[in-house]
C-alpha cells in the first residue's frame, strides 16, 4: 500500500490531504480546521506513520450511538453475561445516547466524557455508577480500537469520578448470636432452609435460589454451584456462576445437611399435594408448584425478618461477608474461604476482608510477639544458644 499526502491553505486555516493507493483504487482523505501549516504538518505526518505502520483508522462518519447500538452491544450480547448485557442497554439507552448518541465516533473527546461524567454526577447519581458507565465506555471504545475504527481511546485520559469511603457500600455483618437469632426467627418459613444454607456457605443468592437436588451430595457432605437464578428486566432466567471459580465445590457441616434433609421431605409432601400442577426444575427452593424464587422476594422477605426481630439492619449479601468474618476470626485460613466464596483470587478475597476484622491484626501481633519474647523450651533457664547452635541459624 502506498500513500502520499500535501498541506494546502483554504482561507485563515489548514488542511491536511492525502491520498492512499489500494487493490481498490487510488481514495483521498481530508481533514480541514488547522490554525497553523506546522498543526496541519504535523498531523499529516502521523497519518502517514499510522498508514505505514498499519494502524491507520479509515474517517467515518459513525456516531458514537451508532457504534454502540448497532455493532458494539450486538456483537458482545453472546460474551456477556444476560444481566450484564441488560444493564450495558439500560446505561446506553438511558444515559449515554442522550448526551453523547450525536457526537461522531472519531470526535470523541477525553474532555467530552468528563464534561459528560460531571453532568452525571451533577445530576445526583451515585459516584460507583458513574465509574461502572465509563468502564463500559472504555470498554467499548477498547473494542473500537481493535476494530481500527479509532487510533486510541480516548476514555484512558478521562477521568471519571473517583470512589471516597463513603461511596462504596458499607459491609455490616452479624455476631453469631445475632445470626442464630435471626435463624431461629425465620425457622416456620418455607424457605428458612435457604437462609441457612445462605450463612453457613457464604453462596450468593442467585447461587442459592439456583441449586439443585442433583448438586448436593448427601453422603459426600459437599454441594456444587453449577447453576444460578438471574432476574433479567424482572423476569427469571437460569444462568451459570459469575466465574469459572464460581463452579465449585462446598462442604457442608452435618447441621447443614440436616436442615436440607428436613426440607427435601417438607417439598416432596407440596409435590405430592400438588400432583400434575408442579412444575419440577428440580430447584432445592422453589415456590410452592415448583418454579423459581424471585431473588428480590427473597431479599424482601429477609428483609421484613430482620426488622420484625429487631436485629441490626444489613442486607441479605451481608450474610456473605458474616460467612467469611466469623470463618477468618475463628482462624479459618484465607484460602479457604475464598475458594468457598468462589472469589477470582484469593488477593481479592484478603482485599476485602483485612479491614472488616482488625481484630485478627491484633492476633497477628500477639502471636509474633510471642514467638519473640517467649520463652525457648529448648533453651535451660535463659542461657544464650552455644557457638555451635548460632552457626545453624538461618538469616531469613
Amino acid at each position: 500500500m502506498s500513500q502520499r499526502g500535501s498541506i494546502q491553505r483554504r482561507g485563515t486555516t489548514w488542511r491536511a490531504v492525502w491520498r492512499v493507493d489500494t487493490p481498490d483504487g487510488r481514495k483521498q482523505y481530508t481533514k480541514s480546521g488547522f490554525p497553523t501549516r506546522k498543526e496541519a504538518q504535523a498531523f499529516l505526518n502521523e497519518t502517514l506513520a499510522a498508514i505505514q505502520g498499519g494502524v491507520f483508522s479509515q474517517p467515518t462518519k459513525i456516531t458514537f450511538g451508532e457504534y454502540l447500538t448497532d455493532r458494539w452491544l450486538p456483537a458482545r450480547q453472546m460474551s456477556l453475561r444476560p444481566s450484564t448485557y441488560a444493564s450495558y442497554r439500560a446505561s446506553i439507552n438511558l444515559h449515554v445516547i442522550p448526551e453523547l448518541g450525536s457526537v461522531k465516533l472519531q470526535q470523541l473527546s477525553p474532555d467530552r466524557l468528563d464534561r459528560f461524567y460531571a453532568g452525571l454526577v451533577a445530576a445526583e447519581m451515585a459516584a460507583k455508577t458513574v465509574r461502572n458507565i465509563h468502564v463500559m465506555i472504555h470498554r467499548a471504545l477498547r473494542d473500537a480500537v481493535r476494530k481500527n475504527l479509532l487510533a486510541r481511546n480516548v476514555a484512558d485520559a478521562a477521568d471519571p469520578p473517583k470512589l471516597n469511603r463513603a461511596d462504596r457500600e458499607e459491609m455490616k455483618t452479624w455476631t453469631p448470636q445475632q445470626l442464630r437469632l435471626f435463624l431461629a426467627g425465620i425457622a416456620e418459613h418455607r424457605l428458612s432452609a435457604a437462609y441457612t444454607l445462605a450463612a453457613t456457605t457464604g453462596m450468593r443468592r442467585g447461587e442459592v435460589l439456583g441449586l439443585r437436588w442433583k448438586d448436593i451430595n448427601f453422603r459426600g457432605h459437599e454441594l456444587q454451584v453449577r447453576q444460578t437464578v438471574l432476574s433479567i428486566e424482572y423476569k427469571l432466567t437460569f444462568g451459570g456462576p459469575k466465574t469459572l471459580r464460581g463452579q465449585r465445590r462446598i462442604s457442608l457441616d452435618p447441621e447443614t445437611i440436616r436442615v436440607l434433609t428436613t426440607h427435601r421431605a417438607a417439598q416432596r409432601h407440596e409435590k405430592r399435594l400438588l400432583g400434575a400442577g408442579y412444575h419440577d426444575h428440580d430447584l432445592v427452593f422453589a415456590r410452592e408448584d415448583g418454579t423459581p424464587v424471585h431473588p428480590d422476594y427473597f431479599s424482601q422477605t429477609f428483609d421484613r425478618t430482620v426488622k420484625r426481630l429487631k436485629l441490626p439492619k444489613i442486607r441479605l449479601h451481608d450474610l456473605r461477608h458474616t460467612h467469611a468474618t466469623l470463618g477468618l476470626g475463628a482462624g479459618i485460613h484465607i484460602k479457604v474461604i475464598s475458594d468457598r466464596l468462589g472469589h477470582a483470587t484469593t488477593a481479592f478475597t484478603m482485599d476485602i476482608y483485612t479491614h472488616a476484622i482488625p481484630t485478627l491484626k491484633d492476633e497477628a501481633a500477639n502471636q509474633i510477639a510471642d514467638i519473640v519474647f517467649g520463652e525457648d523450651d529448648d533453651q535451660v533457664d535463659g542461657a544464650a544458644p552455644t557457638a555451635a547452635d548460632d552457626s545453624d541459624t538461618d538469616d531469613d
